[in-house]
């Protein structure tokens, strides 16, 4: 694991030891339960999701009202009720936290109610608690979005407008000719292999193998996984190296193959920011971001290969459905080409 790799983990383990400090006691044994199955993020996930939960309860249940979080045992959970849970949901559609507005959507929802589900399951079958009630609310119905993405002649606008910063404000160009050739690689890279904003940043220099032209990334997971990269690729990232090796890194970052003008490690809200920098002058109705650029590469990949086992593989998807769902969508020319199949009558020929 990467220098990086294991900062991250570092960070993730201390910021869960300080959530499940605002748990109740008996919540360490869910959390140790779950602990070889799953990711540091994804049980920090879990954590902040009961700590909203619980925080529910004692302001908005009137049997736990004014208590304490701590003070929560396993025979209060055994008074909550399915109503309780379904009202939860409800609440965090839309609610106001510190004067802020803030909403979530049907899969955050979703996501909420598996990490309660997740834990009324352990204790019940623990036989801790005698009913699981959350096992009684249903799912969140999550509608499928239109899946955006640049059409190809946006991808080279979106590259051509990295190198050159035609589009650009004044501000922007200012800072464009020191980072052109290092966001033009990050793009590439983006739109090359389709890997994930966190696998970006975390590359570090020893990561990447020119002369095979492959690279190590690390899987939201853990996993870490060789992916290969084609010519354009290997020429941004060759042309960024040159670059690259001229600058002296902040200290604690030398490893690190994408740098800030700070020479430290570049953030995810940094690559964000120069991705909409972009986009949102290629494509200026479209909502780019990373992920939209990952869906792009699963998209065209599909389309040439027509593989969606393939896609899921070098995507990183655990489940083929999830694949298919997002890329083996019916192209618009396709749908186009499915009207003209079928004949209702025979052309009359006066």
């Amino acid at each position: 694991m990467n220098t990086y790799q294991t900062q991250k983990k570092k960070t993730n383990t201390e910021k869960l030891r300080a959530i499940l400090s605002e748990l109740p006691t008996f919540c360490g044994y869910f959390f140790r339960s779950v602990e070889t199955r799953t990711s540091i993020l994804t049980r920090c996930g879990y954590a902040l999701d009961l700590k909203g939960f619980f925080t529910f309860l004692v302001s908005d249940v009137d049997l736990f009202a004014g208590r304490d979080i701590l003070s929560l045992t396993l025979a209060d959970i055994e008074k909550v009720k399915a109503l309780d849970i379904e009202l939860y949901l409800d609440k965090m559609t839309l609610y106001t936290n510190n004067d802020v507005e803030r909403e979530n959507s049907e899969s955050a929802k979703a996501r909420k109610l598996s990490a309660i589900r997740s834990f009324f399951k352990y204790y019940y079958k623990q036989e801790m608690i005698s009913q699981n009630v959350a096992s009684l609310v249903d799912i969140p119905k999550i509608h499928e979005k239109a899946i955006i993405r640049l059409d190809a002649n946006e991808v080279a606008d979106l590259l051509d407008i990295a190198e050159d910063g035609d589009g650009l404000s004044k501000t922007q160009k200012r800072f464009h000719k020191a980072t052109k050739i290092r966001d033009v690689a990050i793009l590439t890279l983006f739109l090359g292999t389709g890997i994930r904003i966190s696998e970006l940043i975390g590359l570090d220099i020893e990561d990447i193998d020119y002369e095979n032209s492959m690279f190590l990334i690390t899987r939201k997971g853990g996993n870490q996984e060789r992916l290969s990269f084609g010519d354009e690729v290997k020429r941004a990232l060759l042309e960024y190296m040159e670059q690259r090796t001229k600058v002296a890194p902040y200290p604690g970052h030398e490893h690190a193959l994408f740098l800030s003008l700070q020479r430290k490690r570049i953030s995810a809200r940094a690559v964000e920011n120069l991705v909409v920098k972009y986009a949102s002058t290629a494509s200026p109705l479209k909502k780019i971001t990373p992920h939209k650029l990952r869906s792009t590469y699963g998209t065209m990949l599909y389309h040439e290969s027509n593989d969606i086992y393939l896609v899921a593989d070098v995507l990183g998807h655990k489940d083929i459905n999830t694949t298919r769902k997002h890329y083996a969508a019916l192209s618009e020319e396709k749908r186009r080409t499915a009207a003209k199949m079928i004949k209702l009558r025979e052309d009359d020929p006066h």
